[in-house]
């Protein structure tokens, strides 16, 4: 069986070589692909080359070779120890295999790299034409939203973009090129209309959140909501949820592989705690999730 130290040198871009991925974009700061632990129209895997490590925007998860295989793994339903990926591994690549030299990776993290520079009311237009273009009223999205200046420390380059904080004062934001989270991630909490609520919504993503109360006319949920902001963070959810005294739960998650495990993942923690569970994906399932549905009703162009 393959050890550590030698998985550790073959070549991220080789890896998701054999499992069917291809390049879609190349930067100076690393190479892009389409995540393969979900559907998706924006690349948001992140390869750097330098380092010959992966970073999941959408999973909030990265990490070296062996942390990749294994969470491959652990999407496939099959055994996902690092065992089972240094087997995989070496069934992969023959004991010749030419091997590369990385400088040791001192961070599991793309997100240290960046600083938040400011916050404050959305009110940039390029910012807003990119919401209305994803079919958000602005009046929705200035009442949930807050305009963010990051600055990338290894780039040098700074980006502005459209944010929604989250319960540990970091910020998941989008533009019409990037997506990502600065400073910790963590779920998204609004409070319901009606005070001590006994039900909650929760989302996948913000845009799925604007897309819903926009057509609901701006209407707030009486309800509370949570926003996930990533699947990974399924357990953070189940344990702020856990001893609320909700009675009904609404999951608006996406009309994929991982959103669908995902529904059933809370349908088991629902049934434990004896909340009644209610997947809405019957009112979008013409879409992969809530906001391309919106988008497609509206007769929009499904972009990023």
């Amino acid at each position: 069986m393959m050890n550590i130290e030698t998985a550790r040198t073959i070549a991220l871009s080789e890896i998701l070589q054999k499992i069917g991925l291809t390049l879609v974009k190349k930067r100076s700061s690393g190479e892009w692909y389409y995540s393969p632990f979900r559907q998706e129209r924006t690349p948001s895997f992140k390869v750097n080359t330098v380092l010959n490590t992966w970073y999941d925007f959408g999973e909030g998860l990265g990490g070296d070779p062996i942390d990749f295989v294994c969470h491959y793994l652990n999407s496939s339903d099959t055994g996902n120890s690092i065992s089972d990926a240094l087997r995989w591994l070496g069934n992969m690549f023959p004991a010749d295999h030419s091997v590369c030299i990385y400088p040791t990776w001192e961070s599991k993290s793309e997100e240290n790299i960046l600083i938040l520079k400011s916050v404050k009311p959305l009110t940039h237009v390029a910012l807003i034409r990119y919401l209305e273009s994803r079919g958000i009223l602005k009046e929705v999205a200035v009442k949930y939203l807050r305009e963010v200046r990051i600055y990338n420390q290894r780039t040098g380059k700074e980006y502005f973009a459209a944010a929604i904080k989250n319960e540990e004062d970091g910020y998941d934001y989008r533009n019409l090129y990037f997506k990502g989270c600065v400073k910790k991630k963590a779920i998204s909490f609004i409070r319901g209309t009606v005070v001590g609520t006994n039900g909650i919504h929760i989302f996948e993503g913000f845009m799925d959140f604007l897309s819903t109360i926009t057509k609901k006319n701006g209407i707030m949920f009486e309800e509370d909501v949570m926003i996930l902001n990533s699947i990974s963070l399924l357990k953070d959810a189940t344990a702020y949820i856990r001893g609320f005294g909700y009675q009904t739960a609404f999951t608006w998650l996406d009309n994929d592989d991982p959103g669908h495990k995902a529904t059933k993942a809370f349908g088991a923690f629902f049934h434990s705690e004896h909340i009644l569970h209610v997947p809405m994906n019957h009112q979008y399932a013409h879409g992969k999730d809530v906001n391309e549905a919106h988008m497609l009703s509206m007769g929009l162009k499904i972009g990023s």
